[in-house]
């Protein structure tokens, strides 16, 4: 696979693909790495996940923008957000009003993200030839949840989402958002039952609010920490050639 980079949307973007000269993608998978992660973080996965769909693979083109916020002034170096997070709060002192405003409101700064991510997502069809059928958004933790968010945002719904541990935050929005879109949001979700950063409960809190708007979701709970599993990684691909298959 060859890999080069662009810039779509305003955001600096990995793109990685198999496409022969003057060959033409059939899908687009925009894949958001979390907070305080390099913009390469994910890009592991385009590997195995084009491995994985067989002769597609070839026909797929994966993209993986870095967020927009440099970390090195708070000591991560390299890393960046899609918006600003007390870590250490979270982590260390999750009181259950600090949760409570996690779930419900919109983060400061996810707005100005979601933005962003929306002129990647119409720059990528625009260049391609692609239509929002043929794009599937998703990534891990705070990038999860961003594109969760775009997906909800979207003027035509998009193939499908992809969310490795993220939770429920902004619901007095994707509430409604979610009830919108109903059925036409597909969803493969992961969250590890032990998971230091993102509680459990709150990638349930997630699955019943998509269940409830009437998502299709596959929800895979396994037993580890903040991390993408392989079995992960295998449903995504799955999801893939459903989107290949209901597209042409």
């Amino acid at each position: 696979m060859r890999s080069s980079q662009a810039v779509f949307g305003g955001l600096n973007t990995w793109m990685v693909h198999a496409l022969s000269k003057g060959g033409s993608a059939r899908l687009a998978v925009v894949l958001c790495h979390g907070y305080g992660a390099p913009g390469t973080d994910l890009v592991s996965l385009a590997e195995p996940l084009a491995g994985s769909v067989g002769a597609l693979g070839r026909q797929v083109v994966f993209l993986f923008p870095a967020a927009p916020l440099d970390l090195t002034r708070q000591g991560i170096p390299g890393g960046r957000a899609w918006w600003p997070i007390n870590l250490e709060e979270l982590i260390y002192r999750p009181t259950p009003a600090l949760l409570n405003a996690l779930r419900t409101e919109c983060p400061p700064g996810l707005p100005e993200a979601r933005e962003k991510l929306l002129a990647l997502l119409a720059e990528v069809q625009a260049t391609l030839g692609l239509t929002a059928q043929q794009c599937v958004v998703g990534g891990f933790s705070q990038g999860a949840m961003l594109a969760l968010d775009a997906a909800l945002h979207t003027a035509e719904p998009v193939g499908g989402v992809g969310l490795f541990s993220a939770g429920l935050i902004n619901e007095r929005q994707w509430r409604p958002l979610a009830k919108q879109r109903g059925s036409q949001l597909r969803v493969v979700q992961s969250h590890g039952r032990y998971d230091s950063i993102l509680p459990f409960a709150m990638g349930v809190a997630l699955r019943d609010l998509l269940l409830e708007a009437g998502a299709e979701v596959s929800f895979l709970e396994f037993p580890g920490d903040h991390e993408i599993p392989p079995e992960a990684v295998a449903r995504l691909a799955d999801l893939l050639q459903r989107v290949a298959a209901q597209t042409g």
